[in-house]
């Protein structure tokens, strides 16, 4: 927690700091709670270049490769008021100000090993079907740490990854998963080559998080004022309310002149009389 005393600024640590790690241990631990077979679980891990020495050992490799801003889904990074309700109004100082999370795409790679080529290949099928039914990675109550280091909800109540989700204004935490096709084989390749690892078939996956940063407390004068009065420009009359033109009434003094015509008169002099 560090306190700014000349603005009575108080700020709290990071509050989604540990979420890429747990994201990449959601995924060896949905993998590892989905395995159905007799045999032995597959041995999972993180580093590319590592060989079991029992030529019978499957292993299953996560290696998180990248990390991107999300180009769809970005905000600006303005101060705004936390969605943190802590059963108080504004007036007691329980309000908290973040600026918006950043939205992240993390990049996996998924590799397999096994003893016979067949059996690697029926193991990475076994992964494909397994990874599909990972909709929502993580679900859970979404996590705050105040200035003062209490880890609470969105409804101020203390933080339970267990809590009822639903519950009136608890703002909820997902993680989604999905196959994608972003490294080619040449990019494959040379990830292999840096990490000195032999060239296994792979895939690639997406999870979609949001990392939220520091809680802010600021403690000031409130001020009030009084109701601004209203200043609306002056409406053109040329147009009605609802954006229409209003024709122009012609001018009388632009009116066409009708033409004057006298009436022929009978000049017959058998009907004068």
């Amino acid at each position: 927690m560090s306190t700014d005393s000349e603005n009575q600024v108080t700020r709290g640590p990071m509050s989604g700091y540990q979420i890429i790690g747990e994201v990449t241990e959601a995924i060896q631990k949905f993998i590892v709670d989905g395995w159905e077979f007799e045999e032995g679980t597959p041995e999972l891990k993180e580093e590319l270049d590592y060989v079991p020495m029992d030529r019978n050992e499957k292993v299953i490799y996560v290696y998180m490769y990248r990390v991107a801003s999300n180009p769809n889904l970005q905000n600006q990074k303005r101060w705004r008021q936390a969605p943190v309700f802590m059963n108080a109004d504004e007036e007691d100082g329980q309000v908290y100000f973040h600026r918006p999370p950043m939205m992240l795409d993390l990049f996996y790679l998924i590799l397999v090993h096994s003893k016979f080529r067949s059996e690697a290949e029926r193991l990475l099928g076994w992964l494909l079907l397994r990874l599909h039914e990972a909709t929502h990675l993580i679900y859970r109550p979404r996590k705050f740490i105040l200035p003062d280091g209490r880890e609470v909800d969105s409804i101020g109540d203390p933080y339970d990854s267990e809590a009822d989700m639903s519950q009136e204004n608890l703002m909820v935490e997902k993680v989604s998963l999905a196959l994608i096709d972003d490294l080619t084989v040449g990019d494959a390749v040379n990830i292999f080559s840096l990490h000195e690892a032999p060239y296994r078939p792979f895939l690639t996956y997406r999870a979609r998080v949001a990392v939220d940063g520091p809680l802010v407390h600021m403690s000031g004068t409130t001020i009030s004022r009084g109701r601004a009065n209203s200043n609306e420009a002056p409406r053109d009359r040329s147009f009605r309310k609802n954006g229409r033109m209003i024709p122009e009434k012609p001018s009388s003094n632009n009116r066409p002149k009708r033409p004057f015509f006298r009436r022929d008169t009978d000049t017959d002099p058998s009907n004068k009389e």
